[in-house]
């Protein structure tokens, strides 16, 4: 990884502005969305190593899940939740919030993404490709002045295991992954809002289950085995496939292990009947949704602004 995505990952100057965070205790805090009384909150993880992926007598362990190697996360924020509907549609819906200068929005989706699941009172944002939860992550930025981005792929690993080796949260016992996760077995096939289980030892919600969620990785079969010791990101070379993390209340329960990895699919955009297809949403992944993590240091704004470059711009149409 290059020195510059070290720096975003890890480092960089603290940017300054009047709706950042004011108190530098290293606490949970609720970020307000300026113009709105809507608030999100965002969870402190304090870094260490752990053991990235699963060992190979884990129960429906997959090859792309190994060898499992100790690597080192860095401190960072995670949201406490998925980000929901509630927020995203501060940025999507143009009945909403005006936009920041050059900023642009999708264009309202042709179907109901939600299937009639739900939308406003917490309800998870779905059906989102990575452009659509990196855009929104561009615009929180602008709105905000404060850098939030999606989890790498190991952040998410690291946060989702909260000091756990096992292959959920809260042991082995598949059992009581109902206590924790809308998933197949209890979710009755939809998705529910957020934070109605119990969260992680670290006070995070529906990690697991309810919505799969966008990390910043490419999809590598041999990312684990290439991931490097000290916060390690699969930076992206191409459009497709990306990383997901998490499983869904669609899946089964070995989908849920905190190890387990999903590759994007260009499948998952097939009904939509714009051309060229549209970059915003995935009219058969109601299944999949976000959350954001915010670097405890903040970079510059020219490093910010070359972040979204190189992770949206460069990949316009990206899913």
């Amino acid at each position: 990884m290059n020195k510059f995505y070290v720096t975003l990952l890890a480092g960089g100057m603290l940017c300054q502005s009047a709706f950042a965070q004011k108190d530098s205790a290293f606490a949970a805090y609720e970020q307000q969305i300026p113009g709105t009384d809507i608030r999100f909150k965002m969870v402190p993880i304090k870094g260490g190593s752990f053991t990235l992926g699963s060992p190979q007598n884990e129960k429906g362990r997959k090859a792309d899940e190994g060898p499992a190697k100790k690597v080192n996360i860095d401190d960072f924020y995670m949201g406490a939740t998925e980000v929901t509907f509630d927020e995203y549609d501060l940025y999507a819906d143009r009945d909403k919030l005006p936009l920041p200068d050059g900023m642009t929005r999708p264009t309202p989706p042709y179907i109901d993404l939600t299937l009639g699941m739900g939308k406003s009172g917490g309800y998870p944002a779905n059906s989102m490709s990575q452009y659509g939860a990196l855009m929104y992550c561009r615009w929180l930025y602008n709105k905000t002045g404060v850098f939030y981005r999606l989890p790498t792929a190991a952040e998410w690993e690291y946060a989702c295991r909260a000091g756990s080796t096992t292959a959920y949260p809260f042991g082995n016992d598949a059992s009581k992954l109902k206590e924790y996760a809308w998933f197949k077995n209890n979710s009755e096939d939809k998705y529910h809002k957020v934070a109605q289980l119990k969260p992680n030892a670290w006070g995070l919600y529906d990690m697991l289950g309810n919505v799969e969620e966008w990390t910043m990785d490419q999809y590598d079969e041999n990312g684990v085995a290439k991931a490097e010791e000290s916060n390690p990101w699969m930076v992206p070379s191409a459009k497709t496939p990306r990383l997901l993390k998490g499983g869904s209340y669609e899946d089964e329960a070995t989908l849920l292990r905190s190890a387990a990895r999903l590759k994007s699919d260009p499948i998952w955009n097939r009904r939509d009947p714009q051309i060229p297809k549209s970059f915003w949403w995935n009219a058969d992944a109601p299944f999949v949704g976000f959350r954001l993590v915010r670097p405890v240091k903040q970079p510059t704004k020219e490093e910010a602004d070359k972040f979204f470059a190189d992770t949206i711009d460069k990949y316009v149409g990206s899913r």
